[in-house]
């Protein structure tokens, strides 16, 4: 493969946006008849990169050559012109189109100033049958399935003659059995001389399908590799940042509550749904924090979330104080005394326009009811309390939130939560993007909640944080539990990450 002309080459890639470098120097080399894995954690730049390729975004520095020739993708149009064509998580065609106007939309055959609908048919039925297949190519594509529909989606990008097909992980909403059927068609894609970009999160697939992998992180190129060479444990060192020799060196650092505690709060029996986690066991005990940790993609937000009812399990049973407990929605699982800070702060949490006040009240208001009407008087009370206990700076409740720092307004959502009194509490990434200060009083709170007997599931991809404060930690791979630690004051992060790598 080395002796090969690559079939694109990026070069010393540079995107710059106000105030962010997203990516600096980044190289990718593609080879016909292979699967590339482009590998890094959330924010390491593979989106970025993606969309720099496909013409989405201008780059501010380097080069790209197809096929050894130098060109300038300016748009999506251009990158379909020079065959490099995406397939995206969520599959952007048509639903309310029969799977032949998919394929050919904007490119339909006419004869005497007429659609060919007959020989459209046959070329459908002709490229999906490539995909090893056979379908009736006239219903609609909203009666199949989301599998079927990222083939359609294929088969489109192989209608335009593509040469370079980037799956976006393609495989997040598949079951075993339906991946299985895509990298057999990924084979077949191979062997026809295609050069593959495959974007996942899952590393037994990126060992089972890809040939050579790059890896970014924090925007910057760390390095290619063959994927037969590097270790598991090996990736995903380079992927956090952390060497072999330096996690070694590491040892658990807890500080979090030492108490034996046997009194359950919570109880997840094999609860799990379909296409986000696989069933698990899980106990939350009073007094305790447990620890999530994985790879971005590894379920321990979708765990999260269907332990908080705002995704609905579709296997297994919750048991709060012993006592089954059915949530059909966040407001039950409110009502039973459990908070739960997204790790999504812009998107599921602060909502811009309200002052720091009127988000801090959002969740007790509900447990309320929208005819109960927190009083002016009260709502100032809350306010100030939890600003002072929290050092929420600026110090003014009637501040609008967009206007805080993000430290600050991470504070806010860990308010909104307490101000509920919750007896199980579910912090998904609270320490993310915000300055150590604030990590160090949000770590400072989870010990002194945990000594109130307050239970707290605490998920970060921070190793040294999770060993730092957490009394056990559940560990997670490709959307499955698969280890759980008591963290006794000997375990390392080497041991966390070996579970995260898998493959021994």
């Amino acid at each position: 493969m080395a002796e090969q002309l690559p079939r694109l080459e990026m070069t010393n890639i540079v995107k710059e946006f106000p105030g962010v470098k997203a990516l600096s120097d980044v190289q990718l080399r593609l080879y016909p008849g292979e699967v590339h894995a482009l590998m890094g954690e959330n924010g390491a730049g593979k989106s970025t990169l993606i969309k720099v390729l496909t013409g989405v975004y201008p780059i501010d520095q380097g080069t790209v050559t197809l096929e050894g020739n130098p060109v300038h993708i300016s748009s999506p149009l251009k990158a379909q012109e020079h065959g490099i064509t995406t397939v995206y998580q969520e599959v952007n065609l048509c639903s309310n189109l029969s799977v032949t106007e998919n394929i050919f939309i904007g490119r339909e055959i006419k004869k005497y100033g007429r659609l060919a609908w007959k020989e459209m048919h046959q070329r459908a039925e002709k490229l999906l049958e490539r995909l090893q297949l056979k379908i009736d190519v006239t219903k609609l594509l909203s009666s199949y399935s989301v599998a079927i529909q990222q083939m359609v989606a294929i088969a489109r990008a192989l209608n335009v003659s593509a040469k370079i097909l980037i799956l976006d992980e393609p495989t997040s909403s598949l079951d075993r059995d339906e991946v299985q059927q895509l990298f057999a068609v990924m084979r077949q894609l191979k062997k026809d001389g295609l050069a593959i970009v495959f974007v996942s999160h899952f590393l037994d697939q990126i060992f089972e399908i890809t040939d050579r992998l790059t890896v970014l992180r924090n925007g910057e190129w760390i390095g290619e590799y063959k994927t037969a060479e590097i270790s598991r444990m090996d990736l995903v060192s380079k992927m956090i940042g952390k060497e072999l020799e330096e996690m070694e060196a590491i040892s658990s650092k807890n500080t979090g509550n030492t108490t034996e505690s046997t009194q359950s709060f919570l109880q997840a029996d094999e609860v799990g749904l379909k296409g986000k986690v696989e069933p698990f066991d899980l106990e939350m005990r009073k007094g305790e924090i447990v620890g999530l940790a994985g790879l971005l993609g590894s379920g321990r937000t979708e765990m999260a979330r269907v332990l908080f009812g705002a995704d609905k399990k579709d296997k297994g049973k919750i048991k709060v104080n012993g006592k089954e407990a059915h949530f059909s929605s966040p407001r039950n699982a409110i009502l039973y005394k459990i908070g739960f800070c997204s790790e999504n702060r812009k998107t599921e949490g602060i909502i811009p326009e309200l002052t720091v006040r009127e988000n801090m009240i959002l969740a007790i208001q509900s447990v309320y009811g929208w005819f109960r009407y927190l009083s002016k008087a009260k709502q100032m009370k809350i306010a100030d309390e939890y600003i002072q206990l929290l050092n929420i700076n600026p110090a003014n409740p009637e501040q609008l939130i967009k206007n805080l720092s993000g430290g600050n307004q991470q504070k806010v959502m860990l308010a909104r939560w307490l101000v509920t009194d919750p007896d199980l509490l579910i912090l998904d990434e609270p320490t993310r993007g915000i300055d150590i200060g604030a990590k160090t009083e949000i770590m400072k709170l989870m010990t002194k909640l945990s000594k109130e007997n307050k239970s707290i599931l605490f998920i970060s991809s921070e190793i040294e944080e999770i060993l730092r404060t957490c009394d056990r930690i559940a560990v997670l791979r490709d959307r499955k539990k698969v280890k759980e630690f008591d963290n006794d004051g000997k375990l390392t992060q080497q041991d966390v990450m070996k579970e995260m790598a898998g493959g021994g």
